[in-house]
């Protein structure tokens, strides 16, 4: 291999100290595509095309220290999703420091695939009181060529005494749109929701596709392996595909809730949605060495992108989430 290639390579993957003090590594794509994740939270805090357009939302009056967790990008939640448990909201993975991974098991990835980052997440004994039971979590984040993002993420139980655990957990990724009164989601018509303002109470959707004048926070169950986020006023798509979590968290907190949260700015509710690929109605139980995988991958295409190459198929429950925007789907 040339060392031109070689130097081209080495320049994917940057380690550094952002402004705030906490350690992040910068993904770069050879056509201009980037990510940033920090070690805090494991957390993908920036993702931007080619053009340097930001794809996720970060709020401006995010925290980033500890304990606070991030207000923006995409946290994981786990192993609690939003308050259904004894834990802190969405759990404590989003706020503890990961390491690098310097042994992550081999990953199926496409050759192309040069810019990535393996963390891994290990009990301390602080959070074995809270929470008691062993585990790894290893999470890969990719830049791929085309400058689609992905994430993979492994949870083994490691516990030693033979008992099982469960967890709840979700991809809550922050979407950058122009105007949320402009933005609709297709493909999750005609299914059942549990409306978290209506006390988890069941409904089923009604109309063509979702649109937003006011606040919303539902769990769709049984969803389909692509959804569809159009941002009208961009003319840019999110495509959603997923194989494996069954729920889809969409939520936006609007006007009055949205002056409410201390790390958001009053207007921001207008810029942002969260469309996640989550497992909340059924949790996820794994036995001692059994390993979980949920698999996530983000692109952007042009809006021309349509709601009739979205494909019906449900997704089953347990086994392996993929969360997939594709820039090859347009292709």
């Amino acid at each position: 291999m040339s060392s031109g290639v070689q130097e081209k390579e080495k320049v994917l993957v940057e380690y550094c100290k952002a402004a705030n003090g906490l350690k992040k590594v910068v993904l770069k794509e050879l056509r201009g595509s980037s990510a940033e994740v920090y070690l805090y939270g494991a957390q993908v805090s920036s993702w931007k095309n080619e053009h340097g357009e930001e794809l996720l939302f970060m709020s401006s009056k995010a925290t980033f220290k500890s304990p606070k967790a991030i207000r923006g990008g995409i946290p994981i939640c786990f192993p609690q999703f939003g308050n259904l448990g004894s834990l802190e909201q969405h759990g404590f993975a989003r706020n503890r420091f990961w390491s690098i991974d310097q042994d992550p098991p081999p990953h199926p990835t496409n050759r192309g695939n040069k810019a990535f980052i393996d963390l891994i997440l290990k009990p301390s004994e602080e959070d074995s009181k809270i929470w008691p039971h062993k585990y790894e979590f290893r999470l890969r984040v990719t830049l791929g060529p085309g400058g689609d993002l992905m994430l993979n993420s492994r949870i083994r139980n490691t516990n030693t005494d033979g008992k099982s655990f469960t967890f709840t957990f979700a991809y809550h990724t922050y979407l950058s749109v122009t105007d949320i009164s402009e933005v609709r989601v297709e493909g999750l018509e005609t299914l059942d929701y549990l409306d978290n303002l209506k006390d988890r109470e069941r409904f089923t959707e009604q109309g063509d596709a979702i649109t937003f004048e006011s606040e919303v926070d539902k769990v769709y169950l049984g969803t389909p392996t692509k959804i569809a986020i159009l941002d009208h006023e961009r003319k840019r798509t999110f495509v959603l595909r997923k194989d494996g979590l069954p729920d889809a968290v969409v939520w936006n907190p609007w006007q009055k809730k949205a002056k409410a949260i201390p790390d958001f700015g009053d207007d921001e509710y207008k810029h942002m949605l969260c469309v996640q690929a989550a497992c909340v109605e059924t949790p996820i139980t794994l036995k001692p060495g059994e390993e979980w995988r949920g698999r996530q991958e983000l692109s952007a295409v042009p809006s021309s992108y349509c709601s009739g190459q979205l494909d019906p198929q449900k997704v089953p429950h347990g086994g392996y989430v993929i969360c997939l925007l594709m820039y090859t789907l347009y292709k």
